[in-house]
């Protein structure tokens, strides 16, 4: 066989390999169980599932914002908390006590939803995290301060923790350490949560950048940043930094999701697809399906009782008019298209 044949066979066995893969991946054990309309006005960013209590939380942003709270097994409105423009929600399960990543923060009754107080944190809340170690919660901004620590007993603002960079997701590992992605920097930056302070950054800029979402399997010290510049999942140690493994995802990774009974890493893309990494062992990971999903399902919640994954998205029309800076507009929300897709086996 001459070289140009040699090439040619080569690299029609690497696609047929390729295509059986792709094959294999898509017609996997996780599918779109439900796709669930709620509609009501706002824009949407996050959505976080109570899993003790049941209850699946969704912010809504704008003049209209609220956040509506849903029955985490049927998908029905069981609350609302009104007048509240917020891109997401957190519950400490200990105190009952919520937190609404809303400037002011609203902390609230998880029981009864009532606000408690408003809270005057600087910088502008955008994601956020709860510690159940020790019932820090913690409200992130690109703006510095880049930390909000708050006491989910009574809303006490402990203090703030300055990341030189736009944080996105955080991770705890409930012994002193929060790991948090920072987009702007390419790096996941290490908390000490005892001191709050900074004590270093992982460098991920060898493997992509644009992280995004960032999970952790706490057992093994493993995190998981889903990341958007080479629509990559970049696998790196927590205890030193060292990159162990990049696999490809789709583009637009906002959230990520690690659920340790199954030892399964969830990436949500906006492009409309699900990226599920199986890790065989703590040195050994695979792209184990790519579901599906409707666009723009770009954040993503784990329901660790059932195993069901909860994203939230819109049917949008066309862009609208530029704006005053003459950036393009952004696709238009169609009205009472909001939605909530439940992907499971």
């Amino acid at each position: 066989m001459n070289r140009l044949a040699t090439v040619f066979a080569s690299a029609t066995l690497a696609s047929a390999a390729l295509l059986a893969q792709n094959a294999i991946a898509q017609d996997g054990q996780y599918k779109v169980l439900a796709t669930t309309k709620v509609g009501g006005p706002g824009g949407m960013d996050y959505v976080f599932a109570d899993s003790e209590a049941r209850r699946l939380y969704v912010a809504r942003s704008g003049p209209e914002g609220h956040i509506g709270v849903f029955d985490l097994d049927t998908l029905k409105q069981v609350g609302d908390i009104p007048k509240v423009s917020a891109h997401g929600a957190t519950i400490d399960t200990k105190y009952g006590h919520g937190l609404a990543a809303s400037k002011p923060v609203v902390f609230f009754d998880s029981k009864t939803l009532a606000p408690i107080q408003t809270l005057d944190v600087q910088g502008n809340p955008d994601g956020y995290l709860t510690d159940p170690s020790d019932d820090h919660m913690y409200i992130l901004s690109h703006a510095a301060p880049n930390v909000s620590v708050i006491d989910a007993k009574d809303g006490t603002i402990l203090g703030t923790i300055d990341l030189g960079g736009a944080p996105e997701q955080a991770a705890s590992d409930g012994k002193g350490h929060l790991y948090i992605d920072l987009e702007d920097k390419d790096a996941i930056a290490v908390v000490d949560t005892k001191t709050m302070k900074m004590t270093g950054k992982y460098d991920v800029k060898s493997k992509g950048g644009g992280c995004a979402g960032l999970a952790l399997d706490v057992k093994n010290d493993i995190l998981f940043a889903t990341c958007r510049d080479k629509k990559n999942m970049i696998i790196l140690s927590a205890k030193d930094g060292t990159i162990l493994a990049d696999l490809p995802t789709g583009a637009g990774s906002d959230g990520a999701v690690f659920n340790p009974k199954t030892m399964e890493v969830f990436s949500s893309q906006g492009d409309g697809t699900l990226t599920i990494v199986k890790e065989n062992s703590p040195t050994s990971f695979v792209v184990e399906q790519t579901v599906k999903t409707p666009v723009r399902a770009k954040t993503i919640a784990l329901d660790s009782k059932t195993g069901k994954l909860f994203l939230i998205t819109a049917e949008y029309g066309p862009a609208g008019p530029p704006d005053a800076n003459g950036r393009p507009g952004r696709p238009v929300m169609i009205p009472d298209s909001f939605m909530i897709i439940t992907v499971g086996k």
